[in-house]
């Protein structure tokens, strides 16, 4: 079998003129997990019954002329660190088996409220951190999908959700959308309501993975449409339906500290969408012609650690908590963690923003250069094995950053997928969307 992705939102046309259905595109998903979800395993609940009737519901109201929204009757999955009324959120760790949240999380009621199919919970690694929980990639079962997104990323590749919510705070939305062929939309700082997630750290985002670029900006829209961004952020804005695509006139190729293990067809691979880019007119800056570049660079040369040191201290809570309540049910990992904060001070913890905050004032100076920076998600294809996650040397510097990234499914390294990411400006989403699809149109 190969995976397929299942667009909803630009078959808009069809469910307006009643060829299709959100039932029928709800029956097609069963189908595809009926096939897939026992080899992958990408969810941790669902509810068939309850997305069949949220589905009638949906399909009455096209049928009607009056859709919620761009997703109304879209079937979407839930990653399993956002609360959920009607399902578990069990947050890929023993301390919440079985729990169940009273309310549901902003993201997860905004999607409901705008008519959006929740077929179920998607698995997450333990707390959306480092701890994988098994979900394998659809094009390659002995592979992970990535994560923390895992589940998300591997439903959506294989067809059995035509999108879902991710996290991010390293890598947990572009890094997985790579893996599995899939777009991922991490969005600036504040973007998208975190309430009601476990998802606080400082530069986290919730977004949207899809598949189709239109998907996961409908999805995202529909829900700051109704629940804004996170408290104090302008929160995503620009129009309802996907922006128009616009030529870049120019690109900034991100060389990232992961550069020296590129795989070379991966390097290839992106060389050979740069030269297809210039053939188009668009001019690709390089540090070694741009200082700002360059400058660039090399404050986000360790964006991983900067990353990992950041979120370290900010789970001294609640990691302590859980610890007191019973440190054997966490990961060897959140053990590390929590002993890491707690060697921390408050002084070494302020150190590492102002270092964040350098590097963000060094992205800014390249507003006016260009439109766009551009990399890969990863150094080349999932790695093969259950035990790790891939490393996020790529991803990092895109989330110490706070600003808007795009996973393009348009690459290919040893017969598999790979993204080409976009990096965009502080709350100019919109317009980075318009770059990627005509980007992803070219490529």
């Amino acid at each position: 079998m190969t995976p397929q992705l299942r667009p909803y939102t630009d078959h808009a046309e069809a469910l307006v003129a009643g060829r299709e259905t959100p039932r029928a595109v709800l029956e097609a998903c069963l189908e595809a997990m009926a096939m897939w979800e026992p080899q992958v395993g990408a969810f941790t609940a669902t509810d068939v019954e309850g997305a069949r009737r949220a589905a009638d519901a949906a399909t009455a109201r096209w049928k009607e002329g009056r859709p919620l929204s761009a997703i109304d009757g879209m079937t979407v999955g839930i990653k399993d660190i956002i609360d959920t009324d009607d399902l578990p959120t069990q947050m890929g760790s023993a301390l919440y088996e079985g729990y169940r949240p009273r309310f549901s999380a902003a993201s997860a009621w905004a999607l409901r409220d705008a008519g959006a199919v929740i077929l179920g919970k998607t698995v997450t690694t333990e707390f959306a951190s480092t701890e994988p929980r098994g979900t394998r990639n659809p094009w390659d079962l002995s592979r992970t999908p990535g994560g923390s997104s895992s589940g998300s990323g591997a439903a959506v590749a294989a067809g059995m959700l035509s999108g879902a919510m991710g996290t991010q705070v390293v890598g947990s939305i572009i890094r997985p959308a790579g893996y599995t062929g899939v777009y991922g939309f991490k969005p600036s700082v504040g973007g998208i309501n975190r309430g009601g997630s476990l998802d606080m750290l400082s530069h986290s985002c919730s977004g949207t993975m899809a598949a189709s670029l239109s998907d996961a900006w409908c999805m995202a829209r529909a829900i700051t449409e109704r629940v804004g961004g996170d408290p104090g952020h302008p929160g995503l804005g620009g129009p309802l339906l996907p922006p128009e695509a616009r030529r870049p006139a120019t690109l900034a190729l991100l060389r990232t500290e992961g550069w020296p293990d590129l795989h070379p067809e991966a390097g290839a691979a992106l060389e050979g969408a740069l030269d297809s880019l210039r053939r188009d007119g668009i001019r690709i800056l390089t540090q070694k012609e741009c200082p700002e570049l360059a400058a660039l660079e090399g404050a986000v040369a360790d964006a991983r650690e900067l990353a990992l040191g950041i979120n370290a201290w900010e789970w001294l809570w609640p990691l302590g908590a859980f610890a007191e309540r019973d440190a054997a049910a966490l990961s060897p990992s959140a053990r590390e963690r929590l002993a890491r904060a707690r060697a921390m001070t408050r002084a070494e913890y302020a150190a590492l923003l102002e270092r964040r905050a350098a590097a963000r004032a060094a992205y800014a100076k390249l507003a006016g250069l260009c439109e766009a920076l551009v990399s890969v998600t990863a150094a080349g294809a999932a790695p093969v094995g259950l035990g790790s996650t891939g490393n996020p040397a790529f991803v990092a510097p895109g989330s110490v950053l706070g600003v808007p990234v795009v996973s393009l499914p348009v690459l290919r390294c040893e017969g598999l997928p790979l993204g080409l990411q976009l990096l965009g400006f502080r709350d100019e989403d919109a317009a980075l969307f318009a770059h990627a699809a005509w980007i992803g149109g070219r490529l």
